[in-house]
């Protein structure tokens, strides 16, 4: 029977180390002790451990791996198809241009994430990162990656400032103004908008630009009903009841994206509430459930997989040619999908 090769996990614990000091002995990194040098390289040396060198490849510097950073919230389910897109979009270009993907899941809330994803990038010394919303918008945290030396990428950006790294998404608050005006069109005076969380700068774009559809049409402010969600299925059912309770009615209710919107036509299905005949629901990112449920929404196709694979391509194209990557915005077009879910409102 062939014994077991020994790993680096097998190093670690017979010098009594951090895997990751085990790494940076093997890669000739900084930062280690004289004494844990001489302990990890006693214990290669016993165990007869050699090193694998793709593993090697990845591990040092200018390897290419690229890490996608999503967020999290231990509060509510994750936006699934959202995430998956991005993947889905990273991975094919991954493969087209010889990088590896590794994904990881940050909770968002916590005081020390920045720190610790400033950590998980030094430790893997991949290539490049691409951070999605919130991390896409803060400043503090982009600057630190950037000093670890990889290619930084934004998914879905917000701010103006751009920290220095390119920006890949759709202009949301067009795509905010233009679900407002097909609505508008259609003869809807009164409205609900169930938003996303906060820190979504992307998402809250999206209700700057239905605020602006209203003022253009020569409505006010206050024909918008506003209520805070967080993306999710629940939040729609949760919050539809408000929106529609009490007297002047919304015709009309906008949801930051699709999960919410599913959730509040449910809410409508609920109470007996016709859609589109009673209220017209849409809402953002075309997934795959907006046209599975009844009626299928209208929607805004944002190009999720795309912005997943450009991320990847920038990365690589900086990778190969040796150069940074350039700073800047780049807008990918989106488009609305009109589907069952949105009518003119009832004596229109």
């Amino acid at each position: 029977m062939t014994a077991r090769r020994p790993t680096i996990d097998d190093v670690a614990r017979l010098s009594g180390v951090a895997r990751a000091t085990v790494s940076r002995v093997l890669n000739d990194g900084p930062n280690v002790s004289d004494r844990s040098r001489t302990r990890v390289l006693e214990a290669v040396a016993t165990l007869g451990y050699q090193v694998n060198l793709q593993a090697r490849y990845l591990a040092g510097g200018g390897n290419r791996s690229v890490l996608l950073i999503l967020a999290s919230d231990t509060e509510s389910e994750p936006n699934s198809y959202y995430q998956s897109a991005l993947e889905i979009g990273a991975l094919r270009v991954c493969m087209q241009t010889g990088m590896e993907l590794a994904t990881h899941t940050l909770q968002q809330t916590r005081d020390d994430v920045e720190a610790r994803l400033i950590e998980l990038v030094e430790d893997s010394r991949c290539s490049g990162v691409i951070l999605t919303p919130p991390f896409s918008d803060r400043m503090g945290l982009i600057a630190g990656l950037r000093r670890t030396g990889a290619s930084v990428v934004r998914i879905s950006p917000a701010t103006d400032e751009d920290g220095g790294v390119p920006g890949i998404g759709m202009d949301d608050e067009a795509a905010g103004f233009a679900i407002t005006h097909h609505l508008i069109a259609l003869g809807h005076r009164r409205f609900g908008f169930i938003q996303g969380l906060a820190e979504h700068l992307s998402a809250e774009q999206r209700y700057r630009g239905a605020l602006r559809a209203l003022d253009e049409a020569g409505l006010a402010p206050a024909a918008m009903r506003a209520e805070r969600g967080n993306f999710t299925f629940k939040s729609g059912v949760d919050l539809l009841p408000r929106l529609v309770g009490g007297t002047a009615r919304p015709t009309a209710i906008i949801c930051a994206n699709d999960d919410t919107a599913v959730g509040a036509l449910f809410a409508a299905h609920r109470a007996g509430i016709d859609v589109p005949g009673d209220l017209s629901i849409a809402s953002f990112d075309d997934t795959p459930v907006s046209a599975l449920v009844w009626p299928p929404l209208t929607t805004v196709h944002q190009p999720i997989q795309e912005m997943g694979a450009r991320a990847v391509q920038i990365i690589a194209e900086a990778l190969t040619s040796g150069s940074p990557v350039a700073a800047g915005a780049e807008r990918l077009p989106f488009s609305l999908v009109e589907r069952g879910s949105v009518a003119a409102p009832a004596g229109v």
